[in-house]
C-alpha cells in the first residue's frame, strides 16, 4: 500500500470536498489564500488536502477527449500541496492510463470516485454504480495502482447503493487495504435528501480496525463549521472531515472561528470571479467579443449566491450579480452595493 503524504499527517485533519463545476483552480486557490495550507499537516488554520473536480477517465485516456476536460486537473504546483486529482470511470484499461496521466502531472494522490449518483454517469456502470459491481470496482482500483505505482490511490464512496451495506461494500474497499477511505454517510438512494448517518462511524472505524488498521477514515457529509468538524471527530472517531457544501462561498471556512466582514466578503468574491475569469475564459486573436471557453462564465453565479447571503440587502445584490457576464460587472455591482449600504457594511 503506497501512502504517499497520507501518512505524514497528524491527526485530525480536514480536506475540501471535490464538488461538480465548484471545486476547479479558482475557488481552490481562493481557500488556499484565506484558509492556508498546514505545512506540519494540522488543520487548525489552514487545509491539510485539496481534491480537484472529479475528471472522466475515459476522457482521459484518449487524446481528443483529455483536450476537453484538461482543465479541471489545473492547479498550481507552488501553493497547491496536496493534492488529489479524483477520476472516475467503469473501464479499468482507462482507469490505469488516466491514473497515470495524472501521476505525470505531480499529483501527491488518485482519489476513485464511487459515490457520485447522478443518474447519467452511475447507471453508465460508474461512480456510485460501481457499488452495485463490486468485482469491477476492485479491478479499478488494482488498474488504478498499476497506472500510478508510486501515488497513493484512494476511494470516495456511499454506505450503499439502496440500502446501507456496511459488511458487504465498505468492508469490501477495507480489505483492498487503501490509505484513505473517504467515505458520505449516505446511500446513492438517499442523495442528500436525509441527514447523513454519522451514527455508523464508530461501526466504519471499529470495522478499518478489524480489517485495514493503517487506512484512513474521512467522513463526510452534513459539516457546517470547523467547530461541528472536531465535534464529529472526537465523537465518532474518524482520522478526518472532508467538508463540501458547508464551506460553499466561504474560503476561510478551515480558519477556525474566523468570520470576515460584509465588505472583506465581496472583496473575496470579486478576486474569485477575476481568477475564474483568468483561468477559464481567455481572449481569442479575433474580435474583442471573442472568447474561448474551457467554462462558461455562467458557473460563477452559483457563487455569487453563496457569498451573498446571510446580510442586510443581499437578496437585492444577488439579484443584481445574476445579471453580470463578467468581472467588471461584478465590480460595479459590488461597488455600487457598498457606496450604498457602506456605513453598514463598513
Amino acid at each position: 500500500m503506497e501512502c504517499g503524504f497520507w501518512g505524514k499527517l497528524k491527526k485530525p485533519f480536514f480536506v475540501l470536498a471535490p464538488m461538480e463545476d465548484v471545486t476547479d483552480v479558482a475557488f481552490r486557490a481562493m481557500f488556499v489564500k484565506y484558509s492556508g495550507m498546514a505545512d506540519d499537516g494540522t488543520s487548525v488554520g489552514g487545509l491539510s488536502a485539496l481534491w480537484t473536480e472529479f475528471t472522466s477517465a475515459d476522457a482521459l485516456s484518449h487524446p481528443d477527449g483529455r483536450a476537453r476536460v484538461e482543465h479541471r486537473l489545473r492547479y498550481d504546483s507552488q501553493s497547491e500541496h496536496p493534492i488529489v486529482a479524483q477520476i472516475f470511470g467503469a473501464r479499468p484499461e482507462n482507469i490505469a492510463t488516466a491514473s497515470a496521466y495524472c501521476a505525470s502531472l505531480g499529483f501527491d494522490g488518485i482519489d476513485l470516485n464511487m459515490g457520485c449518483p447522478v443518474k447519467k454517469i452511475e447507471s453508465a456502470g460508474s461512480c456510485a454504480g460501481l457499488i452495485k459491481t463490486p468485482e469491477l470496482a476492485v479491478q479499478t482500483i488494482d488498474a488504478a495502482r498499476r497506472g500510478a505505482p508510486h501515488v497513493p490511490v484512494s476511494v470516495k464512496t456511499r454506505i450503499g447503493y439502496n440500502t446501507i451495506d456496511l459488511e458487504g461494500w465498505i468492508g469490501l474497499l477495507l480489505a483492498q487495504h487503501l490509505p484513505v477511505l473517504t467515505v458520505h454517510l449516505r446511500t446513492k438512494k438517499e442523495m442528500s435528501d436525509v441527514p447523513a448517518h454519522w451514527d455508523l462511524m464508530p461501526e466504519i472505524v471499529a470495522m478499518r480496525d478489524r480489517i485495514s488498521p493503517h487506512t484512513l477514515i474521512i467522513g463526510n457529509g452534513d459539516v457546517c463549521s470547523m467547530d461541528d468538524a472536531f465535534h464529529k471527530v472526537k465523537k465518532f472517531g474518524c482520522d478526518g472531515v472532508m467538508i463540501g457544501r458547508g464551506a460553499f462561498g466561504k474560503p476561510w471556512f478551515f480558519r477556525h472561528e474566523y468570520e470576515p466582514s460584509v465588505r472583506m466578503r465581496l472583496q473575496i468574491l470579486l478576486e474569485h470571479t477575476r481568477f475564474f475569469e483568468e483561468a477559464f475564459l481567455v481572449r481569442t486573436a479575433g474580435a474583442p467579443e471573442d472568447w474561448y471557453k474551457d467554462k462558461n462564465f455562467a458557473i460563477m453565479k452559483k457563487h455569487f449566491k453563496a457569498y451573498a447571503h446571510g446580510f442586510d440587502g443581499a437578496q437585492a445584490l444577488r439579484v443584481q450579480l445574476m445579471d453580470a457576464e463578467n468581472a467588471a460587472d461584478v465590480e460595479q455591482v459590488i461597488a455600487t452595493f457598498l457606496q450604498r449600504e457602506g456605513s453598514i457594511h463598513s
